[in-house]
């Protein structure tokens, strides 16, 4: 069976059906799954879509259909997912961006560096939960961005006055630097380590809760106690 077999209401009530949703885990491969192989009209209609499941379907699959096509619009609608109100949806969006950037590291950073000059925290979030994963690090152009990125978010919090840094927006893309600081220096810490060990001389409190947090990671643990 592919997905061009099912037609309309059919199709979604089998990704619905089979979602694993109510519950505590989505069926993550089933979401990759249509997004590697449902056509283009197909993503474009589950993105629009009312129920979770399927909208996630669809933002994972703009991934795909952005390495088609580099279709501004469809960039534009992956951007207006990172900040959406579903947690599920931007971790979506952050799926298609790593999706992207398995086949197509170049667009892959193009999109990252574009989402992290974003003056809002969810898309900088965004970015961030975007290039550090660790098996796209194994290139090391892409290491060097996920610190960057790491470097900018975090002084993008620190640039920010204490009433904003108290919005949920902002506490969400501290809670993603408390642990993507320490996939990116354990990608390259030849060339990340110092920059992580110089946010230990920060009296930020934000920079003191991103350095602590990232220091109970034993990948970086073990690098802070060589």
């Amino acid at each position: 069976m592919t997905f061009a077999d099912l037609d309309g209401d059919e199709l979604w009530s089998y990704l619905q059906e089979r979602s694993g949703l109510p519950g505590p885990r989505a069926n993550l491969a089933l979401m990759l799954e249509f997004a590697r192989g449902a056509d283009s009209d197909d993503i474009l209609q589950a993105v629009e879509s009312e129920d979770e499941y399927i909208r996630c379907c669809g933002i994972v699959g703009l991934g795909f259909i952005l390495v088609r096509s580099r279709d501004e619009a469809v960039l534009v609608s992956l951007t207006a997912a990172t900040t959406s109100a579903s947690w599920r949806a931007r971790e979506a969006a952050a799926m298609a961006v790593q999706a992207i950037g398995d086949t197509d590291p170049e667009l892959l950073r193009a999109i990252i560096e574009q989402w992290a000059r974003s003056a809002h925290p969810l898309t900088l979030r965004a970015a961030a939960a975007g290039i550090c994963e660790p098996r796209l690090l194994k290139d090391k152009t892409n290491a060097a961005l996920a610190v960057q990125v790491c470097r900018d978010a975090t002084e993008w919090i620190v640039s920010q006055p204490a009433d904003a840094r108290r919005e949920a927006d902002t506490r969400t893309l501290r809670q993603a630097l408390g642990y993507c600081w320490s996939v990116a220096v354990a990608a390259d810490p030849k060339n990340a380590l110092s920059a992580f060990v110089s946010l230990e001389a920060s009296d930020d409190a934000d920079v003191v809760w991103i350095v602590r947090e990232n220091g109970k990671k034993a990948r970086l643990r073990k690098l802070l106690e060589t």
